[in-house]
Order: C-alpha cells, then structure tokens, then sequence
C-alpha cells in the first residue's frame, strides 16, 4: 500500500466513514470533522510512500485527522471554547481501538437519526455522512431530486449544531422511540449495497455487509423483533449475492438465478434470525419482508416458489406500509400466482402515484409482464422508459437485451 495510491483509495472507501465518526465524536463538529479526515488521506498519501503503512492505519487516520483539526481550531483562534481537545497532545486521549471505533458509529448512526431532525433529513444525513454515498444515490434511494437532497443534508447539519444534538447512544428509556428511523436508514444502506442505483456493478458486497453489521450491533443493544427480522431480510437477500451477476457482469434476475450459487450459510442465519423475530410478536414490516424472502430461499426451483404464500404475506404487509412500491412489489406477485394481466391491472393502478412513475423498477415491471402476455408494443414502450430512467450499467444492459428481444414492434 506505501506505493500504491489505489490501495489507499481502497482504504479511503473502506475506512473513511469509521474515521470520520471517531473524528465527530473528538471534535465536535460534521464540518471540522470532514475536512479533518479529508486532510489525514492527503497526509497519507504524502507520507506513507516514504515511511511506510502504519501497523494501524485506521488509528495513524484518526490521530492525524485529529491534530489537524485541532490546528484549524487554533488557526481560528477557538482554541479556549475547545480546550478539552488539546488533551490529545497531552497524551490524555487514548488510540481508539476496534471497540471505541464501532461505538462511535453508533453514535453517529443515532445522531443522525435524532428525532429533532426530519425523518427524510435522518435518512438523507446517514446515508451520506455515515455511509459516503453521492447525493445522487441518496436522492436515487429516496426517489427525490439531488438538490433537494443536497439542502436537506446542509439544514440538518445546521439543525444538529444549532439545537446541540448530542453525540450519544440514546439511554434504554429511549431506544425504542429511536428504533424504526435507524432501522430504515439501515435498510436504505444494504438497499444502496444490494442494488446499485448506478455505475457498473449489481453489488456492492462491502455496504450490504455494513448495513449487516449494524444492524447485528443494534441487535444486541436492543433485541427486538424487528431489529432481528431486519437482520434476517438482510441475511436472506444477501445469500443471493453471488448469483445476481453472471461471470462477464451481467444481470441475473432471481427467477434464471443458479440456486446452487446462494449462500447456504447467510440463508440458515436469516431463517434462525426469522425465528427469532415470529417469537417477538406484533409482527412488523421487516419480519413480514423476511418471511416473503424466506419463501425464495427455501424455493429449490424458481417454478416451485408458493406464490400464493407471498401474495398473502404482501397482503399483510400492505396493509401496514400502503406504500406505492408495496403495492407494486404485490402486483408482480399476483401476476406470477395468477396471470399477466391481472398484475397489469393492479399496476396500471398506481399511475397517479407521481414518484413511482419515475420508479424505474415500475416501468421494468410492466415491460416484463407485458412480454409475457405477448404484447410486445406495450412491452418496448416500457422497457425504454425504464432504460431512460435507470443509471445501473448491468440493469440497462438487461433491459435493453429485453428490449432487442422483441424484435420490430412497430
């Protein structure tokens, strides 16, 4: 890695939100903080080629992006409103080890998602602070605009400063009033992870795994149902992951997916993590999600998934989350347990839901349901919108192969 400035991107990726947590907690600010861990990589990239890769990378980041942060402080002649940061060069503050590291993104995971913030800005904030994606993926994500987004994200971090949010796990009393905003910006993360919203890559096996952590770190501050049954959706959708991409990667829906790919061990966690979450009772969103993708894992063949099952298990789900992706999600269930048309008729339903019409897994839904019910103009008209809508490489390549398929259709 001394040489090697790739490996340090590589290091910047894996690494750079946990130092960036850690550097929140010492300084006190989002801003400070950032630029702080900013300055620790470019000193990296300066000084490791010539003195070699610290035995602790992480904590070599951390310490410089501390006293950096620390000078700006006193170049801003701050230095006596912040004199507890000083302790570092009095050799008070310790290395942070692993522990200490995983804790401060808990905390920045539950500063994120304080209730005094909006529950889009919790989600938006985390996404991209805690987990570095693009404003354009988080917008993707949350289907809203970049801008907006990108407002959102500076007004939280105004609100977080100005009403002093503290940087903490929340008490027991607490916690359970916190639950569900973390849980769903957990979800959005392995989602993020899971199903590229762009480039050129289905996967990305290193955000899914995060959000997994978490959620597992969460598990044992606080177990109950719905943080196992958000484990095991995680856990069962995960087990696909070799499968999704074919060896040039391409695309593999789950219906042509090689079974004898998915992990058998992320499987067996999911169901034992399933188990645990049906124990815990109401049953709530996320076990109710678990338990449909509990129905595929357990499916040896695509033609033999208890379709009826999972329209029943939507069914529920619908009614606790009507949402439009809920209900589109249903459709293409009761197409595959009934007939094309009948999913068709249930999707032509949500065409005054505005945000779905953006949704390009909406419009891929209809072209595929379409091609089966042999109406091939119907299905091109949808398959190019989802194309223009759609900034995942292998994901336009499928739909424009799709596409080709049907020939002349005019």
């Amino acid at each position: 890695m001394a040489n090697d400035p790739l490996a340090l991107g590589q290091l910047y990726q894996q690494q750079s939100r946990r130092v960036l947590a850690t550097l929140i907690r010492l300084l006190g600010d989002f801003v400070l903080a950032e630029e702080a861990m900013q300055e620790a990589f470019a000193a990296a990239l300066r000084q490791w080629p010539e003195d070699g890769v610290p035995d602790n990378p992480t904590a070599w980041l951390i310490r410089a992006g501390q006293r950096r942060g620390i000078d700006q402080i006193r170049r801003k002649q701050t230095a006596r409103q912040h004199s507890q940061l000083l302790a570092y060069e009095e050799g008070v503050t310790p290395e942070p080890d692993e522990q200490t590291i995983a804790d401060d993104q808990l905390r920045l995971l539950f500063t994120c998602c304080h209730p005094a913030l909006s529950m889009d800005a919790r989600v938006a904030l985390t996404l991209r602070e805690m987990c570095g994606l693009s404003t354009e993926q988080v917008a993707n994500a949350l289907l809203q605009k970049p801008v907006t987004l990108a407002q959102r994200i500076v007004r939280a971090k105004k609100k977080i400063r100005a009403a002093r949010i503290p940087y903490e796990i929340p008490g027991a009393k607490e916690l359970p009033q916190r639950l569900p905003a973390v849980l769903r910006v957990v979800y959005l993360v392995f989602n993020e992870g899971y199903s590229r919203s762009d480039g050129d890559s289905v996967v990305d096996a290193s955000l899914a795994t995060e959000a997994i952590r978490l959620a597992e770190e969460l598990g044992g501050l606080l177990p109950q149902g719905e943080v196992f049954g958000l484990i095991a959706l995680m856990r069962l959708h995960h087990s696909r992951r070799h499968a999704r991409q074919d060896a040039q990667g391409e695309l593999v829906t789950l219906e042509d997916q090689d079974r004898t790919c998915w992990d058998q061990h992320d499987i067996r966690q999911g169901l034992q993590y399933l188990e645990l979450a049906l124990a815990n009772t109401p049953t709530g969103p996320y076990t109710l999600q678990a338990s449909i993708a509990a129905v595929h894992a357990q499916a040896l063949r695509a033609d033999a998934t208890d379709w009826a099952r999972i329209v029943r298990l939507y069914d529920a789900l619908y009614r606790q989350q009507p949402s439009p992706i809920i209900a589109l999600n249903r459709a293409v269930a009761v197409a595959m347990r009934d007939t094309p048309a009948d999913g068709l008729q249930l999707l032509d339903a949500l065409i005054n839901e505005k945000a779905i019409l953006n949704y390009h897994l909406f419009h891929a839904a209809k072209a595929d349901l379409h091609r089966r019910a042999d109406e091939p103009k119907a299905a091109a008209m949808a398959y190019k919108r989802a194309i223009e809508l759609t900034s995942q490489g292998p994901e336009q390549r499928f739909l424009q192969r799709r596409l080709a398929k049907l020939g002349p259709t005019i």
